[in-house]
């Protein structure tokens, strides 16, 4: 506890005067490789504005809203088979994102539908599983590993960075194609964002070992299939490979608060910037 107080109470003080002064509901993005931490930082500041702060929090990750399973089965008989995988931009749902942080930023006091996605079964929740919340929100936490990475050049998408790409796209159709996605969906969607977060690991190598736990912590929890052996996982982080390595190398100057991890994922430092290179 004495270290999330040293690190990210002050962050929810900078959101609750940044909220004050905006006089209306603020969006927080929060971007992070995988197991880098942004769920548990999440937690912490959704707490601690609730409790300390008196202000109404709602948390989203952008993984809940990936594409059903059919969904991206789909995709990938009329795309591309990489598709089928979850993870990358085009695996997303961005009218269902975007309508839901329209509704939850709009003061209204209607109740509004927030998906939750079963990593255990790879597939949405029903109906049951999905969370309803009503009355005037505060503060919107996003957290996603993708959050603010921008498009790339041609020239970029040409050379494969590791054997899924060089194998399994060789000719950059799925890259392209998900690069697409980033510049049409996602750049759009980060016009509502009012703070930028970033938790920057050292470097990719950090997130096969972090995502490594996550995955034998989900284990523990649930016999679902979409469990994945450690070969798997190898070839799972892969997907993610391209733009982690974009985001650690641009979002830094474009963030608000950029918080430095060290391997075992602890802060080390940060830094804050008023007027980032959005």
């Amino acid at each position: 506890m004495a270290y999330a107080q040293q690190w990210f109470t002050p962050l929810s003080v900078a959101i609750k005067e940044h909220q004050s002064g905006a006089r209306k509901p603020v969006l927080i993005a929060i971007n992070g490789c995988q197991g880098s931490g942004k769920t548990t930082v999440c937690d912490y500041l959704r707490v601690d504005l609730e409790e300390n702060h008196g202000l109404r929090v709602v948390s989203l990750s952008l993984d809940d809203f990936y594409l059903t399973r059919a969904q991206r089965q789909e995709l990938a008989r009329v795309v591309h088979p990489l598709l089928s995988t979850r993870g990358v931009p085009g695996t997303h749902d961005m009218p269902l994102l975007r309508s839901t942080l329209a509704a939850l930023l709009a003061q209204t006091s209607d109740a509004v539908e927030i998906p939750r996605f079963d990593k255990a079964l790879d597939d949405r929740r029903p109906g049951s599983g999905v969370e309803v919340v009503s009355g005037d929100v505060d503060v919107v936490l996003l957290e996603g590993w993708c959050l603010g990475a921008r498009g790339q050049t041609e020239a970029e998408l040409v050379e494969p960075v590791n054997d899924l790409e060089a194998c399994d796209d060789p000719d950059g159709k799925w890259r392209r194609y998900v690069n697409e996605i980033l510049l049409r969906e996602f750049e759009s969607l980060y016009a509502l964002v009012d703070l930028w977060v970033m938790l920057a690991a050292p470097s990719f190598d950090c997130v096969y070992q972090w995502r490594l736990e996550q995955e034998q912590k989900l284990a523990s929890r649930s016999c679902g299939e979409g469990i994945m052996s450690a070969s798997q996982l190898s070839r799972f982080i892969q997907f993610y490979e391209r733009i982690t390595r974009h985001c650690l190398a641009q979002l830094p100057g474009r963030s608000h608060y950029v918080y430095q991890l060290d391997q075992h994922r602890q802060v080390t430092g940060h830094q804050y910037c008023a007027r980032p290179a959005l």
